[in-house]
């Protein structure tokens, strides 16, 4: 039995799912979501973007929640999806999806973040055509960092947004309450987005939490926790769950006394 203590912090069902991982390889986790994901209503932007989907080149999927509000309107406007086109998926988990709906879908083997989407092979084949365009499909707001780096490289970078992620609710100081009461050595955090979110909600506390050590998927995720004062930051190389087991097994001889 491990004697890590985790606080979990991703989407209810996926915070759930990662618990119970987790818990088969000795480590507690308790659930305290803070990203909670809504679907957008469709607009005739939307339906007029994805109308258009053959003009691009490939498409990229950032996330479990745009695999599946994605493949939905792929079944609702292409019965047939266009031909020669590559869809990428930040992780595997999100590429699985592609995968079991016939796509052809790659992801990276050694991350999931952009970082590792962005030096896959693959991902620049499909793009070494001219005029190169691409389509992101994710929650409103994510992965700016990847469309900046590809208009660098000249690539037409286009969004689809399918949802909106949200804080829920919860009581001031719900956060350091669950840290005392279930004895939580350590955080996890699966995106920027959920360090803001950690951050904010942890409000006048977040000073001591802030010495907790935080589990987060990239050396990007690193960046903006060093500079929001967190002070034992480990980075897990990917937000999946055997990124996450791989990076505890890592830090096995580092425990928070």
């Amino acid at each position: 039995m491990s004697d890590w203590r985790l606080l979990l912090t991703r989407p209810a069902e996926d915070c759930a799912a990662l618990a119970q991982t987790l818990a088969e390889h000795g480590v507690f986790g308790h659930c305290l979501p803070l990203l909670e994901l809504e679907a957008l209503a469709e607009t005739p932007e939307q339906r007029s973007l994805f109308l258009d989907l053959d003009r691009y080149s490939a498409v990229v999927v950032v996330s479990k929640p745009a695999a599946r509000l994605g493949l939905a309107l792929l079944d609702r406007y292409w019965p047939q999806p266009p031909m020669r086109q590559r869809w990428f998926a930040v992780g595997a988990a999100t590429g699985a999806l592609l995968d079991a709906y016939g796509l052809d879908a790659c992801w990276p083997e050694d991350g999931d973040d952009s970082e590792a989407l962005l030096a896959l092979p693959q991902l620049q084949q499909a793009l070494a055509v001219p005029n190169p365009r691409l389509l992101i499909l994710r929650g409103e707001g994510g992965r700016d960092w990847l469309a900046e780096r590809l208009r660098e490289q000249g690539v037409a970078v286009d969004y689809l947004s399918l949802y909106r992620r949200r804080l829920p609710e919860y009581p001031a100081g719900a956060l350091a309450a669950a840290v005392r009461e279930h004895a939580l050595n350590g955080l996890v955090v699966s995106s920027g987005e959920g360090l803001a979110n950690l951050q904010r909600l942890a409000g006048a506390d977040w000073s001591g939490l802030a010495r907790l050590p935080l589990f987060v998927p990239s050396p990007r995720v690193a960046a903006l926790a060093a500079e929001a004062g967190a002070t034992d930051i480990r980075d897990c190389r990917g937000a999946s769950a055997a990124a996450l087991l791989a990076c505890l097994t890592r830090e096995a001889g580092s425990m928070p006394r």
